[in-house]
């Protein structure tokens, strides 16, 4: 099994405590789907900084919100894992990254 690092972009968070409530149970759930395969269910990101060439950037390029760790045989599985991921409601996306072993 390999290691996948799924990103967590975009999406809108609820604006109510109740929403907010139905969200993070949206979370718990999909994360019981994908059973033992998790391996690190993650963190939300906060504040950002992006490096390049001509400096720093404090948050400006800032897209990611998240990310979680989950194992699968293939890249095909990891992303049809990522499916039912709450992210994808509130317009969302979901990066899939296969992490190579050094």
């Amino acid at each position: 099994m390999a290691k996948f690092v799924y990103i967590y972009v975009g999406g809108q968070m609820a604006e109510t405590p109740e929403a907010q409530e139905q969200q993070m149970q949206a979370w718990i759930s999909w994360f019981g789907t994908l059973g033992d395969s998790v391996t690190d269910m993650g963190n939300p990101f906060s504040t950002s900084a992006t490096l390049s060439s001509a400096g720093v950037t404090d948050g400006a390029a800032a897209k990611a919100g998240g990310y979680s760790i989950v194992t699968a045989d293939s890249l095909s599985e990891a992303a049809t894992k990522a499916k039912g991921c709450p992210v994808l409601d509130g317009g969302g996306t979901v990066e899939v990254y296969e992490a190579v072993e050094m």
